[in-house]
């Protein structure tokens, strides 16, 4: 079986192979994965298991990298820039072999000047590596160029709020931010792309996932995020916050993130809501009754209602808001993304914008928790 392996081998490596992708571990090892980027003068090897990430170097010799890869995993993928060949070992068959085009190739020259991404292609991005989005040299993996471009998205739309200010310092609140996958790759964004001194503070309810981010930011070198246990209903801090992001956070934990947000008079809010239940379990209309008729257009009407309540009640209170559909990172339906960016808007605008969010309450008796703690803190 030695001999057929070589043979292959031999046979592939005369080709030029920029990556290698080892799957289908034996049974005793932990890896899940092995991913490695050839580079000019070594072999840049990352090892997945189900919650943490290696990287190794070794020499770039591929046969020698090849029987490394072997000793842990039965299928290796070899790539370069037109094919696949894949090489499995079995104890039935000994030796499988098969070559087809492969699934991906490096963007072209004209591929580049078609689409500019706020995260430049070719780069090492520490997050973006670890997420398994980009290979170490930069290249984006195989099936994940919706996930880049989901992401890209996400930053180009702060971008736009961003791009016509002269900034030097972000103070920064993440509500809600989980294991941080979009926070890691905002504070790439801000620091090492806008140039934009950056301070970003995380938050979330779960201890561990607050260590594990705590920890990841210290291996990338992010001296200025920090991440924090908490609960976003009570939180305080006596920094001042330059913007909000809210990404997910259920149901009423959104309004506590914009509450937070508009007291502080942060000047950029981005917020994904999700879980509108809220308004579901009080909408009531004598006059309208077509609207709470069917239960999935009411749960539908229901959670609109939220965000374009919320939408306008930051215009109430100068901000100018969008609400922007986004294709979002973890899910496939597409999202709404609330914009806010504190302006002056004139006094006759807020007022009306203040009526139509009274008028709908009246009309449908809705207590919204973001108007509740609004006018519980004397705020409209």
């Amino acid at each position: 079986m030695e001999k057929n392996i070589d043979y292959y081998l031999n046979k592939i490596t005369q080709n030029r192979i920029i990556r290698v992708i080892a799957t289908l571990p034996k049974p005793e090892i932990e890896f899940k994965k092995a991913e490695v980027d050839i580079l000019p003068n070594m072999a840049r090897i990352t090892y997945y298991t189900p919650t943490q990430v290696f990287h190794k170097t070794m020499d770039c010799d591929l046969s020698l990298l090849a029987h490394t890869l072997l000793k842990s995993f039965t299928q290796l993928h070899f790539f370069d820039e037109a094919n696949e060949y894949m090489l499995k070992t079995t104890k039935r068959s000994g030796v499988l072999y098969n070559c087809v085009k492969a699934n991906i190739t490096p963007p072209t020259a004209s591929q580049n000047r078609t689409k500019n991404y706020i995260l430049p292609q070719g780069t090492f991005i520490p997050p973006l590596v670890d997420m398994g989005i980009l290979t170490n040299s930069g290249r984006i993996v195989s099936k994940m160029g919706d996930k880049f471009r989901q992401i890209n998205r996400f930053l180009e739309i702060i971008d736009d709020s961003l791009k016509e200010q002269k900034i030097n310092r972000l103070n920064v609140v993440d509500f809600g931010c989980g294991k941080s996958y979009l926070t890691f790759v905002l504070y790439y964004y801000l620091t090492q792309i806008k140039k934009i001194d950056t301070f970003i503070i995380g938050l979330d309810l779960k201890a561990d996932v607050i260590e594990n981010c705590n920890q990841t930011a210290l291996k990338y070198g992010y001296k200025n995020l920090h991440f924090e246990q908490g609960d976003i209903s009570n939180y305080s801090t006596k920094m001042p916050v330059d913007m909000v992001i809210s990404l997910h956070a259920c149901d009423t934990a959104t309004d506590f993130a914009l509450f937070n947000a508009i007291k502080w008079g942060a000047k950029y809010i981005f917020s994904v809501p999700c879980c509108q239940h809220e308004l579901n379990t009080q909408i009531y209309s004598p006059d309208l009754s077509i609207v709470t008729r069917y239960g999935v257009a009411q749960e539908r009407i229901c959670a609109l209602f939220t965000d374009i309540i919320r939408c306008n009640l930051l215009e109430a209170l100068s901000y100018k808001t969008q609400l922007l559909e986004f294709i979002d990172f973890e899910h496939t339906p597409k999202n709404l993304l609330i914009r806010a960016t504190l302006s002056n808007i004139t006094s006759n605008i807020r007022s009306a914008r203040l009526k139509e969010v009274t008028d709908i309450i009246k009309q449908f008796h809705l207590f919204p928790k973001l108007y509740s703690l609004l006018k519980n803190d004397h705020l409209i």
